[in-house]
């Protein structure tokens, strides 16, 4: 076809029968030159577009009339052909002409649309109806976010003459359609940054999975009407989510590539092909592309795993993820990961540690060197409940102390009184003395006798008075003492022997 205008042609080759496709529909070719048949040669098989092979008519076989002109795209798809469904989807475009009703164009009027909806023609016998059905013609675009221009119309009209010498002219009305700049949406990846992770877990068979709650969110900023506001005054935004297709995403590894030897991303091609998804794997990283929706990529990058041989020699790994919509029109943020290696402690079986005895760790850091403490400061700091525990059994400690002295206290005064008593219990109680006088002493005068007896008596009081404490039983016990040495002496004067009837 050769009318200098823009055609789409697809070709399905399933030999020996060949099928065309032009503008979505099929046409069946016809030949322009003989067709002769393509003998065996040693010439290496080559794929050709726009040429044809002369084999038969030249002396020396080769490819000639090429084709002259411009091609907007070239596609092959070895060893797939499409049915007619799906070219005629891929050549209607997504922006065309349209009518709104057509049940309002009446019988009188005739309309065909070409397969790309670029071309309209109408034909009717009454003006009127011409009329009213040219303004049903509309311009639709049917994309989300159709690039913004002009889009030039040209109204071309033909009147058909009867028997006429001179017909009439229509000249040729040039009108053009204006897309305005669609709402740009912002993609959006939010997620955890940052992971730690023991050893081995960067070993194990499933390795780590990166981006377990990666999500993704697209919004796009709708102006608020104005209401009663002044039109002076500025239109307020309303940021509004929107669920639209994503075309790639790219998981980046940033600070040097892998190392294959002990490291590599995983990604198991059966959660791809599940979700029509393709993706490529290097040592720079993981690039998932398709067309699908932002809930089919968020699951795929869930899925994402990153495994380490040898981990005791990470000490991180950071990654990024950034999107796109439109083949790089609109690309999300950049999300960046930072994945470390989880160190644990041990502690070994003999070391046994007293919790109630050992000092606390805040009162321990004291003891260590500036370099140390600042990188156990955040394990070493203890909680508010630690402090309360803390000053709590201090106290009790301190009640406790308190109760015990008090109780020693007391019960060495109660000692003390108890011996006191037990002194005044003691003092001697001489209301039952018997003296017995030696009767060989009698030729003694009796006034020696008595005095002797005085004076024995009062060393036993003033023995017994010695012994006592200086305070007020002290006169107490003089004035006691006093009153039985007066009774010992009236005593001693009645006991005085009578030695008349002693036989010797």
């Amino acid at each position: 076809i050769c009318d200098k205008e823009w055609h789409y042609y697809v070709i399905n080759v399933e030999f020996p029968v060949v099928t065309l496709y032009m503008d979505g529909a099929t046409y069946e070719p016809y030949l322009v030159t003989n067709d002769w048949p393509i003998h065996p040669s040693h010439i290496a098989m080559q794929l050709t577009v726009g040429a044809c092979w002369q084999g038969g008519e030249v002396t020396k076989p080769r490819f000639a009339q090429f084709f002259h002109g411009s091609l907007a795209s070239l596609t092959i798809r070895p060893g797939k052909m499409e049915s007619q469904k799906v070219i005629s989807c891929l050549q209607a475009c997504k922006e065309g002409l349209d009518i709104n009703s057509l049940e309002s164009l009446g019988q009188g009027i005739k309309y065909h649309f070409n397969p790309s909806q670029s071309v309209l023609v109408m034909e009717g016998d009454d003006i009127g109806n011409i009329n009213r059905a040219l303004q049903k013609v509309s311009y639709i675009n049917s994309r989300q976010f159709p690039t913004a221009g002009v889009r030039r119309l040209k109204v071309s009209s033909k009147v058909q003459c009867f028997g006429e010498d001179v017909c009439i002219s229509i000249p040729d009305m040039d009108a053009y359609v204006m897309v305005l700049q669609a709402m740009e949406p912002q993609i959006t990846l939010h997620g955890t940054d940052r992971l730690w992770r023991p050893a081995a877990q960067f070993q194990s068979a499933r390795g780590v999975t990166l981006f377990p709650d990666i999500k993704i969110v697209s919004t796009f900023a709708k102006a608020e009407a104005p209401g009663d506001l002044k039109p002076t005054a500025p239109k307020s935004a309303v940021l509004e989510e929107m669920l639209h297709n994503l075309d790639f995403c790219d998981i980046l590894v940033l600070g040097g590539d892998l190392d294959p030897r002990q490291e590599c991303l995983e990604l198991n091609h059966s959660e791809l092909h599940q979700r029509h998804l393709d993706a490529t794997n290097s040592t720079a990283g993981y690039s998932i592309y398709g067309v699908g929706s932002m809930s089919r990529y968020e699951q795929v990058l869930r899925h994402i795993r990153y495994r380490n041989w040898r981990p005791a020699s990470l000490e991180s790994r950071r990654f990024r993820i950034k999107c796109s919509e439109l083949n790089g029109r609109y690309t999300s943020n950049e999300f960046n990961l930072e994945v470390s290696l989880l160190h644990e402690v041990r502690v070994s079986d003999n070391a046994h540690v007293n919790h109630l005895i050992v000092q606390p760790p805040f009162l321990q850091s004291v003891h260590h060197p500036e370099a140390q403490t600042s990188v156990q400061r955040s394990s070493v700091v203890p909680s508010i409940a630690t402090v309360v525990v803390i000053i709590s059994v201090c106290m009790l400690v301190f009640v406790v102390a308190m109760g015990v002295h008090r109780v020693r206290v007391a019960h060495q005064h109660f000692t003390q009184e108890t011996e006191a008593a037990k002194e005044v219990e003691m003092d001697w109680d001489d209301s039952a003395l018997t003296i017995t006088v030696n009767p060989m002493e009698k030729h003694e005068a009796p006034g020696h006798r008595e005095d002797e007896t005085e004076e024995e008596v009062e060393e036993d009081i003033s023995s017994s008075s010695s012994d006592s404490d200086a305070s007020d039983e002290e006169e107490v016990e003089g004035g006691v003492g006093r009153g039985r040495q007066g009774q010992s002496g009236a005593r001693q004067a009645q006991l005085e022997w009578d030695d008349s009837t002693l036989p010797y």
